[in-house]
């Protein structure tokens, strides 16, 4: 395994991103899967962890012993702007929402580095947008508003009910996009969290998004919102976020 940094020195990058390389990445020219993910401070580093790590690393080394392997693109938040970022709606109480444009300089600025300095498949069949928390909310919006770019999808425990549950009327008006949708949620953060959850599967399920082939749906009963509960999930979701490179 390897983590290597890519600066905010390279045009148009305006932070530093961590790339997680898998133990084969070093030996012949194969190509992998890319996961891009939200929140990069909490993904690898304890040390550099707001609110602790999911060791994304780990959870990737142990996946490629089972002969699953990808690149992992840890993208850190903005710090106060976070929610600002990772909002695609206005709010009376947050501001203004620059969730599009992040969405867009994800897809137009860090997704092309990254395809052009590592061995990536660039196709959207195998690129992945990933999140928690509000990192999840933007995850299932980028998905939806750009299709061209990302076929698969993590959202874990998303704030859908950010801005008065503003999503759910883009997502119903939305087509149906071929990919893969991983959507969870712990049913220790609440009954309200738990419905919208709920909300959002039946909504997917409308669309056609069949369990098992488009979709995976998980309740977790002993999960809450937190890194550990994710860090763990995340594990367990791997098998359908990755698909095989070969």
């Amino acid at each position: 395994m390897e983590c290597v940094p890519v600066g905010s020195e390279s045009p148009g990058l305006d932070r530093d991103l961590a790339v997680y390389l898998p133990p084969s990445y070093g030996h012949g020219d194969r190509r992998y899967p890319v996961l891009y993910m939200q929140d990069g401070q909490n993904l690898f580093d304890p040390e550099a962890s707001f609110a602790g790590s999911w060791r994304v690393d780990l959870a990737m080394n142990r996946a490629a012993a089972r002969g699953l392997e990808g690149i992992v693109v840890g993208i850190p938040n903005a710090g106060e702007e976070r929610i600002a970022e990772y909002s695609p709606f206005d709010d009376p109480e947050s501001g203004l929402g620059r969730g599009g444009d992040y969405v867009g300089y994800l897809a137009g600025i860090i997704k092309p580095l990254v395809d052009g300095r590592f061995r990536t498949l660039p196709q959207r069949e195998t690129t992945g947008v990933v999140g928690s928390s509000m990192g999840g909310l933007i995850s299932l919006f980028a998905f939806f508003a750009r299709p061209d770019v990302f076929g698969v999808m993590g959202a874990l425990s998303p704030s859908l009910w950010f801005a008065a549950r503003a999503i759910f009327e883009p997502l119903e008006a939305a087509p149906f996009h071929p990919g893969r949708l991983y959507l969870d949620v712990g049913r220790l953060e609440g009954a309200v969290t738990l419905e919208d959850a709920r909300r959002l599967r039946r909504l997917l399920h409308a669309k056609g998004y069949r369990e098992g082939e488009h979709l995976r749906y998980v309740e977790d009963r002993a999960g809450k919102h937190e890194e550990a509960a994710w860090s763990r999930r995340f594990r367990a979701a791997l098998p359908f976020l990755l698909p095989s490179s070969e």
